[in-house]
Formats: C-alpha cells, sequence, structure tokens
C-alpha cells in the first residue's frame, strides 16, 4: 500500500498527473451535483451510465488545452479552466433550485432586465454545502503554494495532447451516439433542458444553446412570408367555434386582468393554522357570477412571468430559452390584446409596482399597443423601502395608489394590474405577516403562505373599491395566477402540504395548476372543469368581449367552445390532458395517476402519440412565429399594424395625455364624478400608511 501512495504521490509531481487529478475532481464534483442538485430523472442501467460518462469528454477537452503549454502556465491554466467549471456548475445549482431548469444565453444576457433585488433572491437559494465546488480549487492551489505538487517544467509532448484531444471528442461523440439512440431527436425536439444535460452534459447543453440562441437570431433573417402559410394552415384545421351562449356578453365592459403573482390553485380554499389562507379569492372563486376554471395549467417556461403575459396578451407560447418579451419585444412584430382591443375603442393600461425595464416592458408593451403603462416612477414614494418587498412595491400600497390612475382611464378600458408581493422569496415585515408560516421545515416554502395571505387581503381591498367607485357593475375582472410559487424542487414541502406521504410526477404534474375565473355581475358562474393553460385566455376573452378572431395567429382556443382542445401543452414538451399525463418522461392516467404500463393498454400508447404530435407542432410553429418575426408577413383583415413611435410611457407626457383625454373623452368615473377624486373610497390597512398619516 505505502508503494501505491508513493507511486501516485511521484505522479502528482508531474503535469500529467496534476492534469489527471483535476479531471478527476470536475468528474466527481459534476457527478455530485448530477444526483444531489439536479431532478434528471436518470431510468435503467443506461441513463445511470450516460451520467458517469457524460462530463468526461469535455472535462478532457478544456483541461487538455492546458497540456498545449508548460510549466506554470499548464498549471495555473488547469486551475483558471477548473474554476470557470465550477462557477458554471454552481449557478447552475442555484438556478436549477427555484426554477427547475438550467441558465440559457439569453437569461444571462436578459439578466439586466431582471435584476431587482436579484441579490437578496440568490441569498435566499443559496445553501453553504454548494460552495464545495470550489473546495478541490482552494485545495489544489494550497498544494501548488506550498510546493506539496511542485510545477513539472517540462514539455508534455505534443502527440500527447493531441491524443488527449482526440480522446475527448470520441468520447462526446460516442456520448451523443448512445443518447440518440435511446433518445431518438433528442437535438431536434428540444423543449426539456433536462434531457439535454441527461444525457449530453452541463457543458454540452451550454454548447448547444449558444448554438440554438445563434439559429434563433438566424432565423429571422432567413424568414420570408411563405414561412407562415403553414402556421396559419395549422391554426385554421384547428380553430375552435365562439360559443354563441357567452359570445358579447361582456361586449363594451371595462376588462381587469389581475395578475396574482406566483398564486397556485391548491391555494384556493386552503386551511392553514386554523384560517383560511385565502378567504377572499376563495369567496370569490365560488361566487355565483364567476366562472372558475380548476383544471387550468401555468405553461411558462424559462420567461416566467414574461411566458405567462406572452400567452395572456398574444396566444404565443414563450421560448424554450430566455423570455421573448427580452429578446424579441422591442423588434417583433405583434397583434397583441391592447392593440386589437384599442382600434375597437377601448382605452389600455398596465400597472406594475416595479421599474418600467423589468423584463422589458417598458419596450415590449410598446409592441403590443398599450395606450399606458404606470411602472414605479408614476408612484408617490415608491421608492420607501417601506413600500417595498422582494421584486416591487407591496400590493396594497400599489393597489391603493393604481387607483388613482384607473378612475382617469376613459371607459371603455382593458387595464391588466401587476401584483408582485407573492415573489419569491415570500419575504414580508412582521407588521404585515397575519398568518404564521407553514411547518414543511423548507425554508423557501415556509413563508410562502404569509406573502399569499397578504396577496388575498389586498385583493379584498381593490375588490371593495371596485364596488364602491361604481366600476364593479360595468367590468369584467379576470385573474389568473401566472405560474407555480413553489418549484419541483421542493417535493418533501409540496408532500406535506398536500398531505400525502410523498408525490409522483402525477401529482407535480397537478400541482402546475393556477386559478383562472373570469367575474361580472349577471354572468352564470359555476366551476367549469375544462381542461386548459393560460395559452387558451386571450380567445376565451374574445368570445365574451365580442371581438371576432378567427383571423389571427393564436395558438390556445376559447375554453368556452363546446370544440375547445383539451390538450395543455407544457413548454417543455410534456402535456394534460382529461385522459393523459405526460410529466418527466413518465406517463399516466389523469383521472387515477396512476401510470401507464402501455403493454396493457396500446391504444393509449397510439392516443398519446397524436397528443404529442399535436403539441410539439404548436409549440414549435409558436416558435417560428416569434423567432422569425413571421407576423410582420401578415395582417388580419382590420388590424392595424402597431407603430411604436406611437406609444410613450414618460410619466410627464401619460399624465398630460390623460388630462387632455378628460376633455377629449370625457367617460372615466373621474370626469362623470365632477372632476371629483374618488381614491378617497379606498380603504386598506396597510400598517405602513397608517404610520405616515400618523
Amino acid at each position: 500500500m505505502s508503494k501505491f501512495f508513493k507511486k501516485l504521490g511521484a505522479n502528482l509531481q508531474t503535469t500529467v498527473g496534476f492534469f489527471c487529478l483535476s479531471a478527476f475532481l470536475i468528474w466527481l464534483k459534476t457527478y455530485i451535483v448530477y444526483q444531489t442538485d439536479f431532478t434528471l430523472g436518470a431510468q435503467g442501467p443506461l441513463q445511470h451510465f450516460l451520467l458517469i460518462l457524460n462530463p468526461i469528454g469535455t472535462t478532457l477537452l478544456l483541461l487538455g488545452i492546458a497540456l498545449y503549454f508548460r510549466g506554470r502556465v499548464a498549471y495555473w491554466l488547469m486551475i483558471l479552466i477548473n474554476l470557470l467549471e465550477s462557477i458554471w456548475i454552481f449557478s447552475n445549482v442555484l438556478y436549477y433550485r427555484e426554477f427547475s431548469d438550467f441558465l440559457s444565453v439569453a437569461i444571462i444576457g436578459s439578466a439586466s432586465s431582471v435584476d431587482n433585488n436579484l441579490n437578496k433572491a440568490i441569498g435566499g437559494i443559496i445553501h453553504l454545502g454548494d460552495f464545495f465546488v470550489f473546495v478541490d480549487i482552494i485545495v489544489l492551489v494550497l498544494l501548488l503554494l506550498f510546493k506539496v505538487i511542485k510545477i513539472d517544467k517540462r514539455k508534455i509532448k505534443k502527440r500527447f495532447a493531441l491524443s488527449i484531444t482526440a480522446l475527448s471528442f470520441f468520447l462526446i461523440f460516442a456520448d451523443f451516439g448512445i443518447s440518440n439512440a435511446d433518445r431518438s431527436g433528442l437535438l431536434t425536439r428540444t423543449f426539456d433542458n433536462n434531457y439535454i444535460v441527461k444525457y449530453l452534459g452541463l457543458n454540452e447543453y451550454l454548447a448547444f444553446n449558444i448554438f440554438q440562441t445563434h439559429k434563433q437570431e438566424a432565423s429571422r433573417s432567413a424568414a420570408s412570408a411563405k414561412d407562415i402559410k403553414p402556421i396559419l394552415k395549422f391554426i385554421d384545421s384547428h380553430q375552435a367555434p365562439d360559443n354563441v351562449q357567452y359570445f358579447g356578453k361582456a361586449k363594451g365592459k371595462n376588462v381587469f386582468v389581475i395578475h396574482l403573482e406566483s398564486l397556485q390553485q391548491f391555494m384556493i380554499g386552503y386551511k392553514w393554522d386554523g384560517q383560511e389562507v385565502m378567504p377572499n379569492l376563495t369567496k370569490f372563486y365560488h361566487d355565483q357570477s364567476t366562472m372558475s376554471f380548476d383544471n387550468f395549467y401555468n405553461q411558462v417556461g424559462q420567461g416566467k412571468t414574461s411566458d405567462a403575459e406572452t400567452m395572456l396578451e398574444n396566444s404565443l407560447y414563450g421560448l424554450p430559452s430566455g423570455s421573448a418579451m427580452v429578446n424579441y419585444g422591442t423588434s417583433n412584430t405583434f397583434q397583441a390584446a391592447p392593440a386589437i382591443l384599442s382600434q375597437q375603442g377601448y382605452t389600455t393600461a398596465s400597472f406594475h409596482g416595479d421599474v418600467a425595464s423589468f423584463w422589458n416592458r417598458d419596450n415590449a408593451y410598446k409592441s403590443w399597443g398599450y395606450d399606458y403603462f404606470f411602472s414605479k416612477p408614476f408612484y408617490k414614494d415608491a421608492d420607501n423601502p417601506n413600500y417595498n418587498v422582494g421584486y416591487g412595491m407591496k400590493d396594497k400600497i400599489f393597489l391603493q395608489d393604481t387607483a388613482q390612475y384607473i378612475q382617469q382611464l376613459p371607459q371603455p378600458f382593458y387595464a391588466k394590474v401587476i401584483t408582485v408581493t407573492n415573489h419569491y422569496p415570500y419575504d414580508l415585515d412582521k407588521q404585515n405577516q397575519t398568518i404564521k408560516p407553514f411547518n414543511t421545515g423548507d425554508n423557501t416554502v415556509d413563508g410562502y403562505v404569509q406573502t399569499a395571505h397578504y396577496l388575498d387581503q389586498a385583493f379584498g381591498e381593490f375588490l371593495a373599491w371596485l364596488k364602491a367607485s361604481g366600476l364593479y357593475n360595468n367590468s369584467m375582472i379576470v385573474l389568473y395566477g401566472d405560474h407555480y410559487g413553489i418549484s419541483d424542487n421542493h417535493r418533501p414541502a409540496i408532500a406535506k402540504l398536500l398531505n400525502k406521504p410523498e408525490v409522483t410526477n402525477a401529482d407535480l404534474a397537478n400541482f402546475q395548476k393556477v386559478p383562472f375565473m373570469i367575474h361580472m355581475p349577471g354572468l352564470k358562474g359555476g366551476i367549469n372543469h375544462t381542461y386548459g393553460g393560460e395559452i387558451d385566455v386571450l380567445p376565451t376573452l374574445f368570445d365574451l368581449l365580442g371581438v371576432k378572431d378567427d383571423n389571427y395567429v393564436q395558438f390556445g382556443t376559447d375554453l368556452l367552445s363546446p370544440k375547445h382542445i383539451s390538450i395543455v401543452p407544457f413548454r417543455d414538451g410534456d402535456f394534460v390532458t382529461p385522459q393523459y399525463i405526460k410529466y418527466q418522461n413518465q406517463y399516466f392516467y389523469t383521472q387515477t395517476g396512476k401510470q401507464i404500463d402501455f403493454s396493457k393498454d396500446p391504444a393509449a400508447k397510439q392516443a398519446i402519440a397524436k397528443i404529442q404530435d399535436y403539441v410539439d407542432t404548436s409549440l414549435s410553429d409558436s416558435d417560428k412565429v416569434i423567432t422569425g418575426d413571421l407576423l410582420r408577413f401578415y395582417t388580419p383583415a382590420g388590424f392595424k399594424k402597431v407603430n411604436r413611435k406611437d406609444y410613450n410611457y414618460n410619466p410627464a407626457k401619460t399624465k398630460a395625455a390623460l388630462k387632455q383625454d378628460l376633455v377629449s373623452e370625457p367617460s372615466s368615473i373621474f370626469a362623470r364624478n365632477h372632476d371629483k377624486s374618488l381614491v378617497d373610497l379606498y380603504k386598506t390597512d396597510a400598517p405602513e400608511l397608517k404610520k405616515d398619516a400618523k
């Protein structure tokens, strides 16, 4: 044994020995992260073998660069490569922990548009154990500095360096060949990044993502008018006619779309610590004038909230990588709800208690045709730290301040109100905590109930003002949860919240449900069990508003239509239907949650193949519309193209325009109240405002 260690020690005194040690340590920590921090869903000996194999090829390739140098340069180059590799692993561990996905070039590039309070969010995600990926670097550096390992100044033979490079490429291509045999179309049907990392590795995922991003950028310049034709044909063949019973029921009404940040369906009616967590929303959900959908799913990808907005306003999916609002919101042609409704006499406005550039809203909203966009600069004392938490103004303060602008909007109007307090990391100061935190033992999850309860209180106050101001009787109120609040990576906590010993992938698929409600006095309400998602919101609202949308490019279908397509595609290519669930490469019967044995049910296999084809085509065609900017080649009859130069969200100019509206279009509730404010009717128990009043 002593001879072995002596020989090992002697080998470590060579450049090749140090190279082998560095390669082993990078491989080891990558594999450990695969097993402990990512949920890659490896099944069977082959996939587990690929998890072992896939870090080796690129590790040898990258570290092998140092072998073309000699002495001190070679050693410190290996340390630098190890450091860069560790930073990449570390960053993905943090990102995956919250979003169940991997970093992309687009997400990294768009960080500046979503960096508000980002450091605080990362601080909540990070674990002390995450830093273990840097431990080997520290050890190697110390071994070199204290000359336990001495730098070998001899030059490595070029033939050896070339052999290592050749071996690395062989392993990379061998891995790809085996992976493609096990998962056909791995890189051609790229909706799920987990598959790419599981089969090919974290570094290969980055390389492919860079290629994919470049391809998306190139697709716009290569696109032509003929590319829209097959997409129009696909959409036309899947049209769902309007429901004659509901068509135009809300025509001429004001529309409020209230964005319930990170709110999941399971919170409706949920009780905790002896009280109902969301009594106002639960009562609203069951109101006789509310159509509530209990099988409504979020369908977001990496763009999260921005994906939800893109689907809601355009009936286009978010992208497989990055955010469509960030990457294409400034340059692309859109035919969005605000533009369509503006051309039918509506005033359109969006309200958000954060900076205008968040998710590139200040540019994307111009492309979508919003008349007005009220962001943080419009709100008095908006930078007061006591008025803010997480990603913007606290909901109670934000909604009360929003009332002053809503009362000035000419009617009818379309107003989207974006709440943010129920956003990760679910922090709330003690004076606003009116319910105990969950006791799952997961710090990321436990505060969720407190911010959700606060959101519910804020909504209750806002609804009371709508009634007091008179807007309630002439408005359709739409509420929707934009995406999950608790990611799949918190399985033990989810199981505890759902009162289950453990959760399956079928449970996690259904955990993607978010609230969706449409309320209007006199509307025939009830619980609608139709399966749908955010992609279906726009055609549903247009049905109720009496807007004919047959010629628009929309990938959702009217939830009220008797021919609504009850297939809910997820951004990664998974799906839910009333019969079947596909989630994380497993298949289940929707009604029972039991996993499907295709050998016993071949009919299910055939049905699922057809569903998958629809899902893949929908996602792919939507991607083509966005990345190729195909709507520039197609203008529906009666629609006027949006000119971004017509819009300006400068506070001074916006306020001047509202003032002018009082004269030219005196239909706002402010004008009808003889230019007297109705904000005094707004009642809130926000403790910050009470203190300031004193």
